[in-house]
């Protein structure tokens, strides 16, 4: 890896993927940030920190470029931050009930960081961990590949996982696409379930509230939890709910309604079963849209799970490189994903669903697409 005094790419108008030094962490681990640049001047920027995605600058519908990822401006923020920015989250994303799961007989303890549960991997998950990033070529537009090695044992998940997410970015004429391509392989029986936790405003993070974005969710169902915020198990109709995001909904239309499931999260923190996406299955799991700015955001993925988070839990501690604090429902997260808690319930690991357990000899992988249009 380039020493922190060098950026490992010269800046230049022609470069695809310039490399420069973020900072370093409080260990003295030195943060490297990998700018993806078109030649329209879209671009994506992402730290070896979290192989966080920091920026991600597209036009809106006159054509002015601007960020729709909330992103921290230096590492000391990244590092004081609770809320998972931008970073791919795991081993395990999402909440694992009691921190507890058994794998062939043997049950394994992650240390919990949400009230009783281990959220996102716990303590100290791939999100605080700096990744090994490379350039790579050949694909539609510059990518870069990060990779990251978690040990035996590492947050009490058994086995030794080798896990990789390649960003690459490219346009055509249906839009911007980020594509995030993941990757792991374990020597022991492990469970894994990466996403990105992103948070998006299609009219750039710390500019106002996302309740008036639309959204659509393809699903015709969704998990309601406890007040763990752990699924109950029970795969729910959406129909005649707050859930229900078949058609363009307006995210703010039912926010604050008495409904006992946004009672128990102070909002959407929930996971949306996908109707045709799947292993093996690709299709769009989510359309966003705003009307201020033009822009709509399409999600395709391959896996068979949605997290709708509204941003209950941003307090404005966070502040955008401009300055511009993050408050609560100034930007929301659309994490693909495994269904929550599935290591622990079968029937969420159903054939339809997919295993979360990756056992030795075999590759677990996934891909998820971002696509921006404006009009």
């Amino acid at each position: 890896m380039p020493s922190d005094t060098t950026a490992e790419n010269p800046s230049s108008p022609d470069a695809a993927v310039t490399r420069t030094v973020f900072g370093r962490t409080l260990r003295g681990e030195v943060v490297h940030r990998l700018e993806l640049r078109l030649p329209s001047g879209a671009s994506a920027a992402v730290l070896t920190r979290g192989a966080a995605l920091q920026q991600l600058r597209v036009p809106d519908r006159d054509g002015t470029l601007g960020d729709v990822v909330a992103g921290l401006a230096d590492v000391a923020a990244y590092e004081a931050d609770t809320g998972y920015l931008g970073a791919v989250v795991g081993r395990v994303a999402n909440r694992i009930a009691g921190g507890r799961f058994t794998v062939d007989g043997t049950e394994h303890q992650v240390p919990v960081n949400d009230g009783a549960q281990a959220l996102h991997g716990g303590v100290e998950g791939f999100d605080q961990r700096v990744w090994h990033a490379e350039e790579v070529g050949g694909g539609t537009g510059p990518a870069v590949r990060l990779r990251l090695v978690s040990p035996d044992g590492d947050m009490g998940f058994p086995g030794e996982l080798l896990a990789e997410v390649v960003y690459t970015l490219s346009e055509d004429a249906s839009g911007v696409h980020l594509e995030l391509a993941y990757r792991a392989g374990t020597d022991a029986a492990t469970p894994v379930s990466l996403t990105n936790h992103a948070y998006l405003n299609l009219d750039g993070p710390g500019t106002g509230s996302i309740e008036d974005h639309e959204l659509v969710l393809a699903a015709g169902r969704y998990l309601p939890v406890d007040g763990g915020l752990i699924p109950t198990g029970e795969l729910a109709d959406v129909t005649g709910t707050p859930f229900d995001f078949r058609t363009p909904r307006r995210i703010g239309a039912s926010l604050r309604d008495a409904d006992p499931q946004l009672l128990l999260a102070g909002g959407y923190d929930h996971n949306w079963v996908l109707d045709d996406c799947g292993p093996g299955r690709s299709a769009t799991a989510a359309v966003l849209t705003s009307a201020r700015s033009g822009r709509t955001l399409t999600v395709t993925t391959d896996r068979p799970g949605v997290q709708f988070y509204s941003g209950n839990f941003l307090t404005g501690s966070a502040r955008t490189p401009q300055g511009r604090p993050v408050r609560q429902g100034d930007a929301l997260c659309l994490e693909t994903q495994a269904l929550p808690d599935a290591v622990n319930r079968p029937a969420f690991r159903a054939e339809e669903f997919g295993d979360v357990v990756l056992r030795p000899g075999q590759v677990w992988e996934t891909r998820t697409v971002l696509t921006l249009t404006a009009g």
